[in-house]
């Protein structure tokens, strides 16, 4: 950042509003020069000049020329943004960005760049948003600046800092400045004000500035200073991780919930080991995707409300397909549970290549609405809203499964089947009924579960292989057949495995989860909480 542009900065920060706006003509006229420019230090000058008006508008040719996108006109010398096709060059304003034509490759000239004034421009467009209405702007203004320190660019932060009435905003532009600080030459009692202003910032982008610091600086208090600060803010950035890994094991048991909460009540009811149980969660995905479909063709406006139309649909299709393998496959098979895994196998074969045939074998698009776009950071932890409320939305299935086994009548048929099946029948219940009912109500949360996992996983023929082991590894260590066994073994698991990640990698993660589990269910057959019961316990 050169002197010139300096100038031009403090002019455009002490002379008028953030934001002013300079004559189009004299705009023109600067973006003109670059035509004539000689040299490289010619053009930076024209490019601090630009800067100096304030104007907006001249964020387009600096930003094309950091790109390599600006031509000038031989006959008439008058600059355009450029964009090469063939053996033509399409022509584009500098300034409003409207088509200006095209013209032969001969006809123009490119305006040569380098590292140097690429570095240049990019400082100049970070200190030319400092000028902006928007607080939002001047803030990330600030942070480029901060993570690009420039010595030669405090007196425009002065400026700045002077005139900003947004206190976040403010507080920034004076880190910012203190990044600038240290790669001065100020004097030691500077620079141990600016560590100390940047340490309470916290989070790597200090510990960077800071640890390049150290690593630079001779001995004295600066570098005394920067290092025992450095220590404190790896102590908070482990702290932080740790919540970080926390959250994310969180955000995957919840995973883990939807798709084993369905499982953990067939296989604890009826004794079914249910490989077409991840084929639930796909086709729950695929109603997704085809309620988008519709929606995207027949009623956009719509498109927000894509996932409550979704989630009856999927639990009706899933829990009538489940309905139809029970009465048709499984019911013959009760008290033989490795047909039933093979059986279900099998249909679990054939329920995929059935969605292969009609849909394709490739990935399908299922889109996020806007409340579950984006995300928003606290401290250091960073949360995305999708993740958010499928931590919500599994707490809310489970709940409502909750409710319907321990407050109404079919839920206490159900739980009676479970301890005594003999017993519950001769009592009157119609444990048939109960069996088929309960597989439907399993296979229809599966399906919702997909609706859930559509938004974070890709939806494919193969979308249920990737859940159905780690759905019944969380079954068997919560105990089979029980609810609240599952909530604890799906988020128990999701945080030991994101706390083993780091150190083993994703694959070696899981195996070491898998083995602890064995090691756990040979002092725990029957998992952390095992159901009770006559039947349960012979």
């Amino acid at each position: 950042m050169n002197l010139l542009r300096v100038f031009g900065l403090l002019v455009m920060f002490l002379g008028g509003a953030f934001g002013g706006r300079a004559d189009e003509a004299v705009l023109r006229e600067i973006v003109g020069k670059f035509a004539v420019s000689k040299n490289f230090q010619s053009t930076e000058a024209i490019v601090g000049e630009l800067a100096g008006t304030g104007d907006p508008a001249v964020q387009r040719p600096l930003a094309a020329l950091a790109d390599g996108n600006l031509y000038f006109r031989k006959s008439d010398n008058a600059v355009f943004i450029g964009k090469e096709a063939g053996q033509q060059v399409a022509l584009t304003d500098p300034l409003t960005g409207e088509a200006a034509g095209e013209a032969a490759k001969s006809e123009v000239a490119k305006i040569k760049v380098n590292n140097g004034l690429r570095r240049a421009i990019r400082d100049a467009l970070g200190t030319l948003t400092l000028g902006s209405d928007d607080p939002a702007v001047r803030s990330a203004a600030a942070d480029t600046m901060l993570r690009t320190p420039d010595p030669a660019a405090i007196e425009v932060l002065d400026a700045a800092i002077a005139k900003e009435t947004v206190t976040s905003v403010k507080l920034k532009l004076e880190q910012a400045r203190a990044a600038a600080v240290l790669a001065s030459d100020m004097s030691e009692a500077d620079k141990l004000a600016a560590i100390s202003l940047i340490a309470k910032r916290g989070g790597r982008d200090a510990l960077s500035l800071l640890t390049g610091f150290a690593a630079n600086a001779p001995e004295g208090a600066p570098r005394d200073a920067a290092t025992a600060e450095i220590g404190h803010i790896n102590s908070s950035l482990a702290l932080w991780s740790a919540a970080q890994n926390i959250w994310y094991g969180i955000s995957l048991g919840s995973v883990l919930l939807l798709a084993a909460i369905g499982l953990a009540i067939t296989f604890g009811v009826m004794g079914v080991i249910n490989m077409a149980h991840g084929e639930m969660v796909m086709l729950g995905a695929y109603t997704t995707f085809v309620v988008q479909e519709v929606i995207r063709t027949s009623a956009p406006g719509l498109f927000d409300w894509s996932l409550a139309i979704a989630l009856p649909l999927a639990f009706l299709v899933a829990g009538g397909v489940g309905l139809v393998i029970e009465r048709g496959v499984i019911r013959f098979l009760y008290g033989r549970p490795l047909e039933t895994l093979l059986a279900t196998w099998g249909v679990s074969l054939i329920l995929q290549q059935t969605v292969r045939t009609i849909f394709g074998p490739t990935n399908r698009e299922v889109g996020n609405p806007s409340w579950m776009s984006g995300g928003f950071e606290i401290g250091q932890l960073a949360f995305t809203w999708n993740r958010l409320w499928i931590v919500v939305f599994s707490l809310a299935v489970f709940f409502a499964l909750l409710y319907v086994m321990k407050r109404t009548s079919w839920g206490l048929q159900m739980r009676a089947v479970t301890a005594n099946r003999r017993m519950a029948a001769s009592m009157g219940i119609r444990t048939p009924w109960v069996d088929a009912l309960t597989f439907a109500l399993g296979s229809g949360i599966a399906g919702i579960a997909g609706v859930a996992l559509s938004q974070i996983d890709n939806v494919s023929p193969n979308l249920g292989q990737s859940y159905i082991i780690d759905s019944f590894m969380v079954v068997v260590f919560g105990g089979v057949g029980n609810l609240w066994g599952t909530l604890v073994g799906a988020f128990s698991l999701g945080i030991v495995n994101k706390f083993l990640e780091p150190y083993a990698g994703a694959v070696l993660g899981k195996i070491l989860v898998l083995v602890l589990i064995i090691l756990f269910i040979q002092k725990r057959p029957r998992g952390l909480f095992a159901l009770k019961g006559r039947a349960i316990e012979a």
